[in-house]
């Protein structure tokens, strides 16, 4: 069971203690099967010995049995067939649960069962059972596990990957970290330990698992399954893994995963490695990072299918799995640095103090409210490649100081004419009025060629801080994640930037803010009034 002492990090232990606590419960555990075994053997050997000469041998002869099938092992079932004829209710239920099977065969049945392996229901952290069902009802393919420190994320992945690994016999794994001189002390005696602690449930496991660290590598003796170590610095040796024939890689673990070069890298891994097999499972295991900008908090909030997001903090985790030290130092730093401890302990975005847009509201605008609009805000930032088209449609409430932004344009390598016939496509009028980037007149008059009633933004110097700073005051910023992702995904990401010291430059980076643009050159005549 997890404990205080079971829970130290791999890499503040010595090499030799992580090896010996990855050994110690399967020491134990081998001695106890070994002596079961043989106690099994012998009751075989005396079961199958000749029944002595009796009464009742003769009586089994009259019934048609050769010598060679008078057994002491048929004996006793017959004995028990006469006492459950005469009544006996214990002798009925051992005839009816030994009907049609030896005593032998129902010992190798136990055998094979034994071998049916779960997660112990003292091992799974609270916060992951629902996890776990969907896990072993394949209702995704990716399981994002973030979080703070202590939320036991890391720990429920392994043993997920042993259970997995246990009852998918084609299966083989695969866990992977940034940095490859970090596995040994990290990730692979951290496998050691979680199949020592499935030891202690399934008696003599371990026994089955032979491990190597030249290749770094685990291997079920009986079937042959292997679990690969590898390091994203060297994504050579993770495409040349090549499983032993009839198997293939389908549980991919990436460890301290925010530490990934990106999910460019990411993506290549899969694609070379998830082949080969229908079923497949991703655990992706990460410490929240502070910043709306870093590539996993930007993932992550991109609508996907198969993909769960999971998030889980110390909180749900047993007090004695932490120990009394662990949880002391998390109220410390509750109270004494609230926004670390929200990222650290909590695993939320908490930012890195250069977030533009603190005031942003992401829901469902609905059909009801945007009926209520009466007064809309057009606005277009032009683009071709990389640069899009950005177009977005939104609504000012001025007494509340509230902008809903409820719907938008993205395209790039589209032409002028086509954007506007798009645009029309999704009830843009010749009536509407759009303020566009002033930066591209043939662009405004090629718009007012089709008809569009369209003008170009003032802009001027002072221009671009004066509207950002207005937008960062306003008292809400409401966005329809659906209707507007990329809007969405521009302002929460929108970040200042900080020199190689840490110090955060002045001035707003001109970058990723195709729709920011297009919501203030739409709202231009508003933040230029005197007064706002």
């Amino acid at each position: 069971m997890a404990n205080e002492q079971n829970l130290i990090p791999f890499n503040k232990r010595s090499e030799n203690e992580a090896r010996e606590k990855g050994k110690k419960g399967g020491q134990k555990s081998g001695e106890t099967r070994r002596q079961k075994k043989a106690m099994k053997e012998t009751m075989k050997m005396l079961l199958s010995l000749d029944m002595p000469d009796c009464e009742g041998k003769e009586e089994l002869k009259q019934l048609g049995l050769e010598d060679e099938d008078l057994t002491l092992q048929t004996g006793i079932l017959i004995n028990q067939v006469k006492k459950a004829l005469a009544g006996n209710l214990d002798s009925a239920k051992f005839v009816r649960d030994t009907s049609g099977e030896y005593i032998g065969a129902e010992e190798e049945k136990e055998e094979l069962e034994h071998y049916k392996v779960s997660i112990p229901a003292k091992d799974i952290p609270p916060a992951f059972i629902g996890v776990y069902r969907d896990i072993l009802n394949r209702e995704h393919l990716e399981y994002w596990l973030e979080g703070g420190r202590g939320s036991i994320k890391s720990t429920f992945a392994n043993e997920v990957l042993i259970d997995l690994l246990e009852n998918n016999p084609k299966m083989c794994a695969i866990i992977i970290r940034r940095y490859t001189n970090t596995l040994r002390d990290s990730v692979y005696a951290q496998t050691e330990w979680t199949i020592s602690q499935f030891s202690e449930t399934f008696v003599g496991l371990q026994d089955n698992y032979e491990f190597k660290v030249s290749p770094m590598e685990v291997t079920k003796i009986p079937t042959g399954q292997k679990i690969y170590f590898r390091g994203t610095d060297d994504a050579g040796k993770i495409k040349s893994i090549k499983p032993p024939k009839g198997m293939y890689i389908g549980i991919v673990l990436y460890e301290e995963f925010d530490q990934i070069q990106g999910m460019a890298t990411v993506r290549k891994i899969n694609q070379s490695i998830v082949r080969g097999g229908e079923d497949f499972i991703q655990l992706y295991v990460y410490n929240t990072p502070p910043s709306k900008q870093h590539f996993v908090n930007k993932e992550k909030r991109i609508p996907k299918k198969n993909r769960l997001v999971h998030l889980s903090d110390y909180r749900s985790a047993p007090k004695e799995w932490l120990g009394q030290a662990f949880i002391d130092e998390a109220e410390y730093i509750k109270e004494t640095n609230p926004k670390i401890y929200e990222n650290e302990y909590l695993g939320l975005e908490t930012g890195d103090g250069t977030n533009v847009f603190e005031n942003l509201e992401i829901r469902e605008i609905t059909d009801e409210e945007i009926s209520y609009f009466d007064r809309l805000y057009k606005g277009i930032d032009w683009g071709w490649y990389p640069d899009p088209f950005a177009y977005n449609d939104m609504y000012f409430d001025m007494a509340r100081r509230t902008l809903y932004i409820f719907d938008e344009f993205h395209a790039n390598k589209m032409s002028n004419k086509a954007s506007w016939e798009a645009l029309k496509e999704k009830g843009v009028t010749e009536d509407d009025y759009i303020t566009a980037d002033s930066a591209e007149r043939k662009s405004i008059e090629d718009y007012k060629s089709y008809g569009a009633y369209i003008r170009g933004a003032i802009k001027g110097p002072g221009s671009v801080e004066y509207s950002m700073k207005w937008l960062s005051t306003l008292n809400k910023i409401v966005i329809d994640p659906v209707r507007c992702p990329k809007t969405r995904e521009e302002f929460e990401s929108y970040e200042l930037e900080k020199d190689k010291d840490g110090n955060v430059v002045t001035g707003y980076p001109d970058k990723n803010n195709h729709h920011i643009d297009a919501v203030r050159y739409a709202l231009e005549e508003i933040w230029r009034r005197k007064g706002q």
